[in-house]
Parts: structure tokens; C-alpha cells; sequence
């Protein structure tokens, strides 16, 4: 090989490697798909009328057939243990209930998320149209003759 062309190749593999270097820093600055909306952050926590959540967030419920347990902030609790001085009472699918003393603390695993049923809709009459009404015989039956 000629050294021009031992350059050439060299500086294309220093081209192409800083090339390939840019695109997987640009990779690791990609947002995470799986990392959660920016309004249900941590500073974003919603206690769903139980007053201020003093920096408390539900993270996870897990919830099996002998035991229910959720963690809060970081720390895993089981239904009837104590995370600081409130024990957890209810454990349910999207949220928990924290009791310490008369006062009841209610964090929700989607704050600002609110699950409804959706109600269907009344049945109309045009559903029934082109079926004969109860009593009566079909039109075309009516005219039919046999042969």
C-alpha cells in the first residue's frame, strides 16, 4: 500500500469512530420511555385530600393472595406494619392508606389520575330497526303464497 492511501484510510476510520462516538452520546441523552410523565414526578405527589404529604410518595403496591405490601419512598411496607409513626391499614391496586392515630394519610400510585367507570349508553330504538315488533309477522311473509 502506498502511504497516501495508508493516510486516507486512517483518517477515514478517525472519521467514522468520532462519527459513531457522537451518536451513542446522543443515544445515552435520550429521554427513557419507560421513565413516568414529568407530572407524576416526585415533587408532584397527590394525597388525595388527606393533607400535606410531607415529601411521602407511593412507588409500588404488590399484592399477592397471603400478603399485600406497597413500597413508600424507598421503603417496603407490609399492610399492618408502621413506616414512621403511621401504620398502613389498606393496601389496594392504586393506592394506600397510612393511619396514625384519628388522622388517615392517602397516597395514590398516580396522583392526578382519577379511575372512573365508564357508564354505557341507554339502548335506542333505532337499534330495533328492520326486526319485526312482538305479535306480528314479517312483511315479506305476509304477501308469500305457496307454489
Amino acid at each position: 500500500m502506498s502511504p497516501s492511501l495508508v493516510a486516507r484510510h486512517s483518517a477515514l476510520a478517525i472519521v467514522l469512530a468520532t462519527v459513531l462516538n457522537c451518536a451513542s452520546a446522543g443515544a445515552q441523552l435520550a429521554n427513557d420511555p419507560t421513565r413516568p410523565p414529568a407530572g407524576l414526578a416526585i415533587g408532584a405527589t397527590d394525597t388525595g385530600g388527606a393533607g400535606d404529604a410531607g415529601g411521602v410518595m407511593l412507588q409500588s403496591v404488590m399484592i399477592s393472595p397471603t400478603q399485600k405490601s406497597a413500597i413508600i419512598s424507598g421503603v417496603m411496607v407490609k399492610l399492618g406494619e408502621k413506616y414512621g409513626d403511621a401504620v398502613l391499614v389498606k393496601v389496594s391496586e392504586n393506592e394506600v392508606v397510612l393511619k396514625s392515630g384519628d388522622a388517615q394519610q392517602v397516597l395514590k400510585l398516580y396522583p392526578g389520575v382519577d379511575k372512573r367507570e365508564i357508564v354505557p349508553v341507554a339502548e335506542k330504538s333505532t337499534q330495533r330497526r328492520g326486526k319485526p315488533r312482538a305479535g306480528t309477522a314479517p312483511a315479506a311473509a305476509d304477501n308469500a303464497q305457496p307454489r
